[in-house]
């Protein structure tokens, strides 16, 4: 499931979404936030040409404040990654491409057995 493929977000969707993916990315933004405009295009293009296997939600923090609070989002963007339905890697505020490329590869290959 890639780009808000789900009709309705809330919280038990997202909790079904990481338990039925193997590898999903949670991305809360804002459309106020600067850095979550220009890093949202790049994440998107990053998984559908790199990681075509790993899910991925965009989440408005400000229109869901419930899932915002539950994962404990304090700063736009955060990007959260989960393997396996466990939480692997978190990133508050503006990040590299190349930093979340490099950090999620290893452990995606792992999974899917790619090289």
């Amino acid at each position: 499931m890639q780009k808000n493929a789900m009709q309705k977000i809330d919280l038990t969707s997202v909790q079904n979404e990481i338990a039925k993916n193997a590898t999903i990315l949670l991305y809360f933004y804002s459309d106020r936030c600067a850095p979550c405009v220009s890093l949202r295009p790049k994440v998107q293009e990053l998984i559908s040409e790199d990681f075509t296997k790993m899910a991925a939600l965009f989440i408005d923090s400000e229109a869901h404040p419930e899932i915002t609070a539950h994962y404990s989002v304090f700063a736009n963007p955060t990007l959260i990654v989960f393997f396996e339905g466990r939480e692997f890697q978190r990133w508050s505020k503006f990040v590299a491409i190349s930093q979340i490329a490099e950090a999620i590869e290893r452990p995606y290959n792992l999974i899917f057995d790619e090289e």
